[in-house]
């Protein structure tokens, strides 16, 4: 590889991560707009094995805004970023994939005191992928594949306590 291809690889890489870090952001603060934004025009986005739905990241956007009402303190924290390019022949290609752990804390809504809702951490991966467009990296898809979730009741000091027998 020449420096030139080195250099182009290295900052499509970061592209490709600053796309990532601006769907959990834009997640985590509500910002449709900007959601949208991060998809290409026909970018989908699937989301069922939470419990969610498939369709076309306008679509999902919308549902994420009703269903996100249910959780306003949420975090995404979205590790372990695996990047794969398109290798074009030596050349940086076209085409990007992203696998990337998750841990997800949210606190659902109280119904007189959110301070004493009950917390709800889901934890799984993602699947992004990705394509150049002129606008920048753009994503094509996002899937979760979710593994794990934990719940977490407020008891009656309106303390969260883990569910299940209490040693």
């Amino acid at each position: 590889m020449t420096q030139r291809v080195d250099l182009a690889t290295v900052m499509d890489r970061l592209a490709v991560d600053a796309v990532v870090t601006g769907y959990a952001v834009a997640v985590d603060d509500g910002d449709w707009t900007a959601y949208r934004g991060l998809f290409t025009r026909d970018g989908r986005a699937d989301y069922r094995s939470a419990g969610g739905i498939e369709g076309p990241a306008a679509e999902v956007a919308d549902w994420l805004a009703e269903t996100m009402q249910m959780f306003p303190v949420r975090q995404h924290l979205i590790v372990n970023r695996r990047i794969t390019l398109e290798d074009a022949g030596g050349s940086p290609g076209d085409r990007a994939e992203v696998l990337a752990d998750f841990v997800n804390p949210m606190r659902l809504t109280g119904a007189a005191d959110p301070s004493t809702a009950p917390n709800f951490v889901a934890g799984g991966r993602y699947t992004f992928a990705l394509a150049r467009t002129y606008d920048g990296w753009r994503l094509r898809r996002v899937t979760v594949a979710e593994r794990w979730r934990h719940f977490a009741a407020a008891g009656p000091d309106g303390q969260a306590r883990p569910d299940g027998p209490t040693l």
